[in-house]
């Protein structure tokens, strides 16, 4: 008989903990998500519907995935975690619809960050149609894991990802804030932000210290030319190196030329005293673009 309790649910997880003497492991960054408001809250942002194809990344023992596959989604999810496939197998619904659990959900014990995405899933889902990216992301690896799924060749209709608060204000921060630096940038040249749900650390198991958000990114149509994004991110990077410097402090590596450093400045139009934050992502394209 299939179990009605959702996974998510505090009792259901609880349960769960006890039947297989699970422990959130610490440095893998795992927090069970207890609050079904929540977990729905992340499928509605997602627009999940009937047949879409949904890579999850780190699904734990099933509360978000159970959902994304009652609502009709068909399942790839990586995992690095080699204790939950057997929790996964056995908990999640043995049927969906009139479908088998396996023709809808398939698990791979990877780490994303080392994915082949074409290869990995080529199998499974179909190329010419759009994918979806669901997940609750571990904290520690957040700011890699939005860069990588940035950068693929997939071409992805949308990333919803739950993350800590804060570094959903750096998605979504404007130049002038504390907030605003590379990661900022790097998304904001290639995704739409939106803030979908705030969630509350009561909302896991165990607690964590700090609240989270669910963000949206949705590609957007015409991208600014950065040219080579891997030497814009760096360039980027490099900019923002030491924060509490100024622009012309920063640039010293990457244009050791005094007159030519100042050139480019004035270029700019600004005052050579401007700090990276300061400035507007067209402004970093120009300069990614003078350095060779």
């Amino acid at each position: 008989m299939t179990n009605r309790i959702p996974i998510g649910s505090p009792v259901r997880t609880q349960a769960i903990i006890n039947r297989y003497f699970v422990k959130a492991k610490k440095n893998l960054g795992q927090n069970f998500l207890v609050a079904q408001n929540a977990i729905l809250g992340i499928v509605n942002a997602a627009d999940i519907q009937e047949g879409d194809q949904v890579i999850e990344i780190g699904p734990g023992i099933g509360s978000l995935t159970e959902q994304l596959l009652l609502h009709g989604a068909k399942v790839f999810a990586y995992e690095v975690d080699d204790s939950l496939p057997k929790i996964l197998q056995n908990e999640l619904p043995a049927k969906i619809g009139d479908q088998p659990l396996d023709q809808r959900f398939h698990l791979l014990l990877k780490d994303v960050l080392q994915a082949d995405f074409k290869k990995d899933i080529g199998a499974f889902f179909d190329f010419s149609q759009p994918i979806k990216v669901v997940a609750n992301l571990p904290y520690y690896i957040t700011t890699p894991i939005i860069f990588a799924l940035a950068e693929s060749d997939l071409r992805f209709a949308s990333l919803t990802l739950m993350m800590q608060k804060e570094v959903a204000k750096r998605l979504e921060a404007k130049p002038g804030s504390k907030a605003y630096g590379p990661l900022t940038i790097a998304t904001q040249t290639q995704m739409h932000v939106e803030l979908a749900l705030q969630v509350d650390h009561t909302s896991f198991m165990p607690r964590p210290k700090v609240d989270s958000s669910v963000v949206v990114l949705t590609p957007i149509e015409h991208k600014p030319d950065v040219g080579r994004r891997a030497h814009f991110n760096k360039v980027v990077k490099m900019c923002f190196a030491q924060r509490r410097k100024t622009l012309n402090n920063n640039l010293k590596n990457l244009i050791p030329d005094a007159d030519k450093r100042a050139e480019l400045i004035a270029s700019l139009g600004v005052d050579p005293k401007i700090r990276p934050e300061d400035l507007t992502i067209a402004q970093f394209i120009k300069i990614a673009n003078a350095i060779a």
